[in-house]
């Protein structure tokens, strides 16, 4: 039987025969597959054979250089170590010896100031007294003063004690170029204002942890309570835990009336009122309580008292002068109030007055009132 031919398509479209492998062929292609392969794993031996080049050492690396506290935002290299003297006579760098590594208050004041100076260092006299014990231990305050010609040593420490400031808290002075850069280097310098004038400057304090880089810039008129918490609790990461209280216990707050918010901002700091609103317990001091005041002094005198207390002294109003000398020699600030102010605080005063000791009304008699915490010599208004 004939074999049949296999046949193959080409592109014309015609068809050839293709023929089937002879045994001779089919060795062949054995032969060169084994040659194939033979030549493939002698490859893979030479390759193996040879030997691995030993890696090239890697270029040494620059090493880093440790984080330096001068170079840090808020190190030496920031602040000026600037040389100061404290109220004791001792000299201290201002970086070095008082804020490298601690929580600070840091004010500037002239004693001879006649408006807010008295003011702020009673506000933060109150401050203070609310963190107790931990002044001069992990939170320190600083006032330096811009008029370091008149500020000696001497002077500053007498201005302390009339203050009665406690330990842990400096007066200090300087040259007065050194105190001038370091006043623009804490954002306390307003150009045009404070250049060279006494009278007027940057009434700002401000409050910072110099390890950690955090400042805040506060007004003297802040709340005691919460420029104490800054420094206690926030400045130093809570690192003391909070006592808790119960809201239930938290006291009904009435809205404050004008009056109000001036006498708690411009007069608390020196002043309590009655023993309901401060009085005993040493937070405010510096003046006398003013429970009952606007039924002991004529009321044209309490405004005028409140406007313009440094003209009132210099004409030697004996009321002032004898308020005076009895409260350490500490003049009340004039706060540059208008008049609608100051009778607005009076209206306070009066209401308050009453609210604590309701008069005493008899039938139809004019109500009588009976004010024994008012004695004649704690009468005085700011």
């Amino acid at each position: 039987m004939a074999k049949k031919a296999r046949y193959n398509f080409k592109r014309s479209g015609a068809f050839t025969p293709l023929k089937l492998h002879s045994p001779r062929s089919r060795a062949l292609g054995m032969h060169l597959v084994l040659m194939l392969v033979t030549g493939l794993l002698a490859s893979q031996l030479l390759v193996a054979s040879q030997p691995t080049p030993a890696p090239e050492p890697a270029p040494a690396s620059t090493p880093v250089p440790a984080v330096v506290e001068a170079d840090t935002p808020w190190g030496g290299n920031y602040f000026p170590n600037t040389l100061l003297t404290d109220q004791d006579g001792q000299q201290l760098r201002f970086f070095d010896d008082l804020i490298k590594g601690k929580v600070v208050v840091i004010n500037f004041i002239f004693t001879s100031c006649s408006d807010s100076c008295p003011l702020e260092t009673a506000r933060l006299r109150q401050v203070q007294k609310l963190l107790g014990d931990r002044v001069g231990k992990d939170i320190f305050f600083y006032s330096i003063s811009i008029d370091p010609l008149s500020d000696t040593p001497e002077v500053l420490k007498a201005y302390a004690q009339r203050f009665q400031v406690g330990p842990g808290w400096k007066f200090l002075t300087g040259e007065f170029a050194d105190v001038t850069e370091l006043r623009k280097k804490l954002g306390l310098f307003i150009e045009g204002i404070d250049n060279g004038r006494n009278k007027d400057h940057n009434l700002s304090l401000i409050i910072g942890n110099q390890e950690t880089g955090r400042w805040m810039k506060s007004s003297p008129f802040e709340n005691p309570w919460i420029l104490a918490d800054q420094l206690a609790n926030t400045l130093h990461n809570w690192k003391q835990p909070s006592v808790e209280e119960s809201y239930a216990d938290a006291p009904e707050i009435r809205p404050p009336s004008n009056g109000e918010e001036l006498f708690r901002t411009r007069c608390a700091s020196c002043h309590s009122l009655g023993p309901l609103d401060g009085q005993g317990i040493g937070l405010r001091s510096i003046g006398p309580d003013l429970i009952g005041v606007t039924y002991k002094r004529d009321p044209a005198w309490l405004i005028r008292w409140i406007r313009e207390p440094d003209r009132m002294l210099v004409e030697k109003d004996p009321i002032a002068i004898e308020l005076f000398d009895r409260y350490n020699r500490i003049p009340m600030p004039n706060l540059r109030l208008d008049e609608h102010s100051a009778r607005s605080i009076i209206d306070f005063l009066h209401e308050e007055t009453d609210r604590q000791h309701p008069p005493a009304v008899s039938g139809n008699e004019e109500p009588e009132h009976h004010h024994s915490v008012a004695q004649p010599e704690m009468s005085q208004a700011q």
